[in-house]
């Protein structure tokens, strides 16, 4: 059901791949509450996913953008003013990539010229479209920009290697500028950590079926579903949100309150 939350609200949502992706469901369901968009990805993600497949539906543009050039995104959100026919209301930072988790190197044998593009596309990314949301004047007051982060930016997670410093990067950004932004232009900034989620990119880290039935067993309610993330997403960019800022919010079932549940207990004791 449809309440139109985001009705004349207008927007930019980065990161959407397939229909698995956070971003692909926050985006239909952006679209559903009335709020309008351009999307936008890096242009090798543009051709291993289905982007214009959403727009289509979406009934709106891509802006090809690399997030860790500055040029890309001046013209993306300059383009976005003008093609949404007025200034932005919100953001979705969802952009996450490690070099050395996609060609397998442990924590104890990083390449670190990997790990700081792991840090480039992974969290400094945040603050670049932050600051050029600022330097181009494209946000409106009020607005909301959230980005998605894990608990593994506050505990360790065998696998999730150099992705763990970039989402502590990514939630320092987001406390940062959310306290800059709050007094330039009363916009808020947060993060939201979400439980393990079959995307594309969750998938691809070794051991991640095991993970997620982990969490799904700590978590009182369960995981959070990408649609449910999308939900939380549609309530931030709100304006029933509007005095939520520098947050990081969890959306996880419980899991990050947990100690331990009946189920893993039972399950550890057979």
């Amino acid at each position: 059901m449809a309440y139109n939350l985001l009705k004349g609200k207008r927007g930019i949502i980065f990161g959407a791949l397939d229909e698995n992706s956070i971003a692909w469901k926050t985006a239909l369901k952006v679209h559903e509450e009335g709020g309008s968009f351009t999307l936008s990805n890096a242009p090798i993600a543009m051709r291993l996913g289905k982007i214009n497949e959403l727009a289509a539906r979406c009934n709106t543009s891509v802006i090809p953008a690399d997030a860790t050039s500055e040029e890309d995104l001046i013209k993306l959100f300059n383009g976005s003013v003008e093609m949404l026919g007025g200034k932005i209301d919100f953001v979705l930072h969802s952009i996450g990539q490690s070099p050395n988790i996609r060609k397998g190197r442990s924590y104890g044998d990083l390449n670190y010229e990997w790990y700081l593009k792991t840090i480039d596309i992974s969290a400094l990314s945040f603050h670049k479209v932050m600051q050029t949301a600022e330097k181009t004047d494209a946000m409106n007051e009020w607005g909301s920009i959230v980005a998605l982060s894990y608990i593994a930016a506050q505990r360790n997670y065998p696998d999730y290697t150099d992705m763990a410093q970039a989402k502590a990067m990514l939630e320092s950004i987001a406390r940062s500028y959310g306290a800059r932004f709050a007094k330039l232009k009363k916009v808020r900034v947060n993060t939201i950590s979400q439980s393990p989620t079959r995307t594309t990119a969750g998938a691809g880290i070794t051991g991640f079926d095991v993970f997620y039935d982990f969490a799904n067993m700590m978590s009182p309610l369960g995981n959070a579903t990408a649609d449910d993330c999308a939900n939380y997403v549609v309530s931030l960019f709100s304006d029933f949100t509007r005095l939520v800022t520098m947050q990081n919010l969890f959306h996880d079932g419980g899991f990050s309150g947990s100690g331990i549940t009946e189920e893993l207990v039972e399950r550890l004791s057979k």
